[in-house]
């Protein structure tokens, strides 16, 4: 089972790429920094400097509607920012 559920490619993290070559992904929240910097060597063939992680909880969402008030919850997720060795990248749209 992979631990990477998948890349993060929002505009903060494109400029965090650009600027100090650093990606982002969802990881599953039981993966620690060392099964994460793993996968990562693994599966785009880098070398990793550094990971971070970030666990973020989920948050309540209301909504008017003409049916009436929907509440709900987004999903909780553990983010994980690798630094890469200076020279190298990962190309996210080699695939498609």
């Amino acid at each position: 089972m992979s631990i990477i559920v998948k890349p993060l490619v929002t505009e903060k993290m494109t400029s965090l790429t650009e600027k100090q070559n650093k990606y982002g992904f969802v990881v599953l929240p039981a993966a620690n920094k060392i099964e994460i910097k793993k996968e990562i060597e693994a599966r785009y063939n880098v070398n990793v400097v550094a990971v971070n992680t970030c666990v973020y909880a989920g948050k309540n969402k209301t909504r008017y509607t003409k049916a009436g008030l929907i509440k709900g919850r987004t999903n909780a997720f553990k983010k994980a920012i690798v630094t890469l060795k200076e020279g190298e990248s990962i190309d996210f749209y080699s695939n498609i």
